[in-house]
């Protein structure tokens, strides 16, 4: 209960509603958002080196038509992409390549998984420290991406693109430039392992 001057414990009560409502709105506003928007599941990997290659195509339907089995078909960003894993120089009938990064760390699992993200958030969002049991590769279409990692930190702004790192590697990435960070993130990890797992830093 209020003491007897109930009008500045009534003042403290809305000062703390009030701070905990902009606190809420920080955090959210701070929230580093991941929506996967393809994935497929493949007993075996081409033969490497390998790299993503990324491309845009006119329609969804074109992309679909176009793509490979280790190939994922999404709209993302108010356009088709088509993203391959395949060896270097490759191309796709139909697309027009946008980017070809790597090459992709090699790895072996029973089962792999392709998932292609779109990632990204607000200057400041930024994700938990993290491992997958494989590697990620990034493109980023507007804002900036910075990547760390035991071995330094990384930025990649738009048009420009990050091959992935060796599985199991402890990672935390931010939106960093000045407006809000829109990334592709493309996917190959062991299956039949957690897809994200929390981790410390060294």
């Amino acid at each position: 209960m209020c003491p007897p001057r109930a009008w500045r414990c009534s003042r403290l009560v809305w000062v703390t509603v009030i701070a905990g409502l902009l606190l809420s709105t920080a955090a959210q506003a701070q929230k580093f958002d991941i929506t996967p928007v393809a994935e497929e599941k493949v007993a075996q990997l081409p033969p490497g080196p390998l790299y993503w290659r990324v491309d845009t195509f006119p329609s969804l339907a074109k992309a679909q038509a176009a793509a490979s089995p280790t190939a994922l078909a999404a709209e993302v960003a108010g356009k088709a992409w088509l993203f391959t894993l395949g060896p270097p120089g490759g191309s796709s009938p139909g697309g027009n390549k946008v980017a070809e990064i790597g090459p992709v760390p090699s790895m072996t699992a029973p089962e792999y998984l392709l998932r292609v993200n779109r990632a990204g958030g607000q200057p400041g969002a930024k994700t938990p420290v993290h491992t997958h049991p494989g590697a990620e590769t990034f493109y980023v279409l507007s804002g900036e991406l910075t990547q760390q990692m035991p071995d330094g930190v990384h930025h990649v702004s738009a048009g420009q693109s990050m091959p992935g790192h060796s599985p199991n590697t402890p990672m935390q990435v931010s939106s960093s430039g000045t407006g809000d960070l829109i990334a592709l993130v493309m996917f190959v990890t062991d299956a039949t392992k957690p897809f994200s797992s929390p981790a410390t830093m060294p």
